[in-house]
């Protein structure tokens, strides 16, 4: 795909952007539409309930794995240059942020991609939720929080490619990874087909997996064209929360990248799906005991999405789809911790009791 067009017309920071916008707004409109979110699945299925929300999820998982996969197999995407990959890496902030990130997600009712596509829909407690995760994941980053991110994730550290990736570390090798992410993509379409899951629901959940694969392809299309060094990267939330945060309170004239393009790409996305569908609604908070809750869940979010090197997103399916380590780890942590929260804090509450349907609503 020749980019240069683009690059001479908006730069290459410019180029960047449109395409985090791209790749948002392919997200935000197969999040919404499918009801994608982390929580609800691990609710389902902490609740012995294997429903539509967990075959989404596996849906999103498996298809990002293997339409990344298979831009690797046919030579059009290169991804040992991804941060996930090429950085050390941190298992003692994959595993501590990953337990808080899924604590925090359930005392939000949401992750932070959900929260996202949510507050595009008039869900003012996903907006205020949103916005406490991203200035607590730009101060774990910049700020005051940064020196503890800093220690936790010093404690126990990997490095080098041969260690970083998954594969590598059981024995099997990268050139495997194209056929593991089909047979678990057809293995998730089998679920899906056996619980039923409606048409326009599992397209939504593809177009989510697709706009994964979407943004690592078009960054390294990008990278390979631009004259100054750009990222390989995809879909995240907790770093690019941070930087459009910053970017929308810093003077006029700040950089551009794929970052600060991603979050309105998805937050527009989102709307034009509820939009079309008739599903735009203001909703805000039922007291005051409910809103302690989900700022304290935004706060874990935010600090435990910094330390663990993305969200449940950037860190669970985005790393997860090139099979960096870290990522993995993260993504266990985040199960576990959501399962466990959810038991502690709401397996007694009127929703908890209703059952895994209702339980898993209270989010949206």
């Amino acid at each position: 795909m020749d980019l240069t067009g683009f690059i001479e017309i908006l730069g290459e920071g410019g180029t960047a952007a449109l395409i985090g916008l791209t790749a948002g707004l392919v997200f935000g409109f197969g999040a919404q539409r499918s009801r994608f979110c982390l929580r609800a699945a691990v609710i389902e299925f902490a609740h012995g309930h294997m429903g539509e929300r967990v075959a989404v999820w596996l849906l999103v998982f498996t298809g990002a794995v293997a339409l990344t996969q298979g831009l690797i197999w046919f030579g059009v995407l290169d991804v040992s240059e991804a941060r996930q990959l090429s950085s050390r890496g941190s298992l003692s902030g994959a595993l501590i942020g990953g337990l808080l990130f899924g604590s925090g997600m359930i005392l939000t009712r949401g992750c932070a991609s959900r929260l996202l596509v949510l507050s595009a829909n008039g869900n003012l407690r996903a907006l205020v939720s949103g916005l406490i995760f991203a200035v607590v994941a730009q101060t774990s980053l910049r700020g005051q929080l940064a020196p503890l991110r800093q220690w936790l994730a010093s404690l126990w550290t990997i490095d080098g490619p041969q260690v970083r990736h998954a594969l590598n570390l059981l024995g099997i090798g990268p050139e495997f990874g194209p056929l593991i992410g089909a047979v678990w993509f057809i293995l998730a379409i089998a679920v899906a087909w056996r619980l039923r899951v409606r048409m326009g629901i599992a397209a939504g959940a593809v177009a989510v997996a697709a706009a994964v694969a979407l943004g690592w392809y078009l960054t390294y299309t990008l990278s390979q064209q631009a004259f100054d060094p750009v990222g390989v990267e995809s879909m995240s939330f907790s770093g690019p929360s941070a930087d459009v945060l910053m970017f929308v309170l810093s003077p006029p004239g700040e950089a551009l990248d794929f970052d600060i393009g991603l979050v309105p790409g998805v937050f527009l996305g989102s709307f034009l799906a509820a939009w079309a569908a008739g599903e735009l609604k203001l909703e805000g908070f039922q007291g005051g005991h409910a809103m302690r809750r989900y700022v304290a869940g935004a706060i874990m979010m935010g600090f435990g999405a910094m330390l663990a090197g993305g969200c449940a997103v950037g860190a669970g399916i985005t790393g997860g789809s090139i099979f960096a380590v870290t990522a993995w780890v993260a993504l266990v942590g985040i199960w576990a911790s959501a399962g466990i929260t959810d038991y502690l804090v709401d397996r007694e509450s009127p929703a908890g009791k209703a059952g895994p349907a209702v339980s898993a609503g209270p989010a949206e």
